[in-house]
């Protein structure tokens, strides 16, 4: 049995959004066939993401510098455990799912706050002489990202979205990575149902190998 951590990270409503439509039908086909699984649920804009602060800051300079953790304020405590909570979720998890959209080339703030919350020094990676390394490398972690954008960015320099979760997993050592990108539905809104279903025929071919 397999632990996979679900995140979407939308305001819009599942039957409004592309990337949440295809990411329904992709976990719909993979508890078909993986029935035992658990599956984990994050959605970033209704669970509280912790950012990076002053106080977050504080308090891991103060450890970094000797100090335990007792020795900090109440806020520093309660913010710091809220993102290694989140951090450790995420180290349990065997697989993960994201569900984006993509906004002004990259990804909703919300999301960003996610990702600094999960790389945490010590936790998920590590720092040495000769450069950082991943805590979960050679674990058999893997990735599936579904992301929607209105236009064409995909294999674009511009594009600061599905490379940028590529190269955030294998910073972390997750070095399975697979996409689906959905593109074009606002361009081409005629085409919408069309681009939509060919993604849900790749997700549940995609969910029946995850």
């Amino acid at each position: 049995m397999a632990k996979l951590l679900y995140v979407t990270c939308n305001l819009k409503s599942e039957e409004l959004s592309c990337s949440l439509t295809v990411g329904k039908e992709f976990l719909k086909e993979y508890i078909k066939h993986n029935p035992e699984d658990e599956v984990q649920f994050l959605n970033l804009y209704r669970d509280k993401i912790q950012q990076i602060d002053a106080d977050v800051l504080n308090g891991l300079k103060k450890m970094r510098c000797g100090g335990n953790f007792d020795s900090l304020t109440q806020t520093e405590q309660q913010k710091i455990e809220q993102i290694s909570n989140h951090a450790d979720q995420f180290i349990s998890a065997d697989k993960y799912v994201f569900v984006t959209p993509m906004y002004n080339l990259g990804f909703p703030a919300e999301f960003k706050m996610y990702i600094d919350a999960i790389c945490v020094a010590g936790k998920t990676f590590a720092y040495t002489p000769t450069g950082p390394i991943g805590l979960l490398k050679n674990k058999g972690k893997k990735c599936f990202h579904i992301h929607s954008s209105g236009g064409f960015h995909y294999g674009k320099d511009e594009d600061h979205s599905v490379p940028y979760l590529k190269s955030l997993m294998q910073f972390l050592g997750v070095d399975s990575f697979e996409a689906i990108v959905i593109e074009g539905v606002d361009a081409y809104p005629d085409r919408a149902q069309e681009f939509k279903n060919l993604a849900i025929s790749k997700a549940y071919y995609a969910a029946n190998n995850f």
